[in-house]
């Protein structure tokens, strides 16, 4: 920058003047370019490497932070990822859970009715049975029902000499009931 030097002084200059001394004009400035000792020149050159190398070091230090940073965002968003992707996959869990104990109360429900049904049908047809067996039960049936049974005998004898049977009181009443009896039959 030493090319600007001489403007930067005159307009510095020119300033002041301006400011303390008003009535004077610089002109020009011309600033030589002095010879520098090659011993001060050297330890300049040194002291500005130095300058470059701590200014290099403040640089890759604040990169190293910056990328530090970015290492603790990403590994930060990826842990809320990985949190909010197991909160999702437990509340499916739960779902998935919840929906198969409905359905399982659902079915239990279905199969209670069902019994409950299949219970209060067995009952009802048991009760009309037994009713109906009721009214079946009369004198009149009942002796229906001896005679058929002793009509299915399949012995059957013939002649003088019967074997003894032991014949129920009710059917040798009714037998001779239906028969005529002697005053009958001389009417």
């Amino acid at each position: 920058m030493f090319d600007q030097i001489d403007e930067t002084m005159k307009e510095a200059i020119q300033r002041d003047c301006t400011r303390y001394a008003p009535g004077i004009e610089i002109i020009s400035v011309r600033v030589t370019k002095p010879n520098i000792p090659v011993s001060i020149r050297r330890n300049f050159e040194l002291m500005e490497e130095e300058r470059t190398k701590a200014l290099i070091a403040i640089e890759r230090q604040k990169v190293a932070e910056k990328e530090a940073e970015t290492q603790k965002k990403i590994a930060l968003s990826e842990a809320e990822k990985n949190a909010l992707v197991s909160k999702i996959l437990m509340q499916q869990m739960l779902t998935e859970k919840d929906s198969s104990k409905r359905q399982q109360q659902i079915d239990n429900e279905m199969f209670l009715a069902r019994e409950r049904a299949l219970a209060d049908a067995n009952y009802y047809r048991i009760t009309k049975e037994a009713e109906a067996n009721k009214l079946k039960l009369t004198p009149e049936y009942l002796e229906l029902r001896f005679i058929e049974s002793i009509a299915n005998n399949t012995k059957i004898f013939f002649g003088e000499k019967i074997p003894n049977i032991i014949m129920d009181q009710r059917l040798i009443r009714n037998h001779l009931d239906s028969v005529p009896s002697k005053d009958q039959l001389e009417i």
